[in-house]
């Protein structure tokens, strides 16, 4: 399962002054931060990840997509949600992807987050979703 934390690190890369920290007490289990703010918190081998959405959207995605759950710890209470993604495949990491970036920027500092929201593509003007 390499590829997953491969994948995670590529995208974590792209968002600035993200910063991989594994924890000790965790048994190594890395989390990926911002200025000291967690944004992504993983198992060893990244089939699981754990990332911060709005609390509606964590509501969704846990109403809709298999192998998601409200977080532990009481965090699923404040829009952190933890999804299976140890077979996902491309499509699915696109997902992961927004859900990764939107996670960096409810916990990066405004002037991070902005610089990631404004690479955000617009929705053409046919889209209305």
């Amino acid at each position: 399962m390499g590829n997953n934390m491969s994948r995670l690190e590529q995208i974590a890369a792209e968002l600035p002054e993200a910063v991989r920290v594994d924890i000790a007490q965790w048994d190594g289990h890395p989390t990926f931060r911002v200025r000291g703010k967690n944004f992504v918190f993983s198992d060893v081998d990244a089939t699981r990840l754990t990332v911060k959405l709005t609390v509606d959207e964590a509501e969704a995605v846990v109403a809709t997509e298999p192998g998601a759950e409200p977080a532990g710890y009481g965090l699923g209470r404040h829009g952190w949600i933890a999804v299976d993604v140890a077979d996902a495949d491309g499509p699915r990491w696109e997902q992961l992807r927004e859900w990764i970036r939107t996670s960096y920027t409810l916990v990066a500092p405004k002037r991070l987050a902005k610089q990631v929201l404004d690479e955000e593509p617009l929705p053409t003007q046919g889209d209305q979703s």
